[in-house]
């Protein structure tokens, strides 16, 4: 395979033929992602949420008393925006499954917890996840969910500035093939829409 038709670069990434490798493992990753995803939904439904309402509520829940989460941390740990996460934390507050209290050592700053119905939702919920979850995950070893938790959290970490640097490389790419688009045709062709912009005006 010549190099312009590789989709990495870093010798990490590559073997003898070429980036086949990388592929493969993105091709499993999608679909993988899309029984997760097609799960999630599932859960959700179950319990009547939306699939983000319901992270939400799992994510709290695996809260401690000496870590409580509140709407920054909930937004940090599900990699979302912290509008769109207050937005729904208030929701699930209005249908009386999470409540908030002040923070013990910052006013400023509100702690979640799950209500006694939030808590009912996710224990009828669990006899759902837990023989899915089994399914998905349970031919691992030991050793090897702990090494895929490391791994997705390090992956996940670095994704939101892969996908800036995605935009950024998109726009200049974009801009690189119009600018010779443009100094490769005729030049009364360029005239022609150097007019047609300025009647445009």
């Amino acid at each position: 395979m010549t190099d312009a038709l590789l989709t990495a670069s870093k010798p990490e990434l590559l073997d003898k033929e070429g980036d086949r490798t990388l592929r493969g493992l993105l091709y499993d990753y999608f679909a993988f992602g899309r029984s997760l995803e097609a799960c999630r939904e599932i859960f959700a439904g179950f319990v009547d949420l939306s699939p983000t309402q319901y992270l939400i509520l799992i994510a709290i829940k695996n809260s401690t008393a000496e870590e409580p989460m509140g709407v920054n941390q909930v937004a940090e740990r599900l990699y979302l925006s912290g509008a769109f996460v207050t937005n729904e934390i208030n929701k699930l507050v209005s249908d009386g499954l999470l409540e908030k209290s002040p923070h013990p050592e910052d006013g400023r700053r509100v702690q979640l917890a799950l209500t006694q119905h939030g808590m009912s939702l996710l224990t009828r919920l669990a006899a759902l996840q837990r023989p899915v979850n089994d399914a998905l995950f349970g031919m691992l070893t030991r050793e090897e969910f702990k090494m895929l938790a490391q791994l997705l959290s390090r992956l996940a970490s670095n994704a939101d500035s892969a996908l800036k640097l995605a935009e950024h490389v998109q726009a200049t790419l974009k801009l690189q093939e119009d600018q010779r688009a443009s100094a490769a045709s005729p030049p009364d062709s360029r005239k022609k829409r150097r007019a047609t912009r300025r009647n445009g005006r």
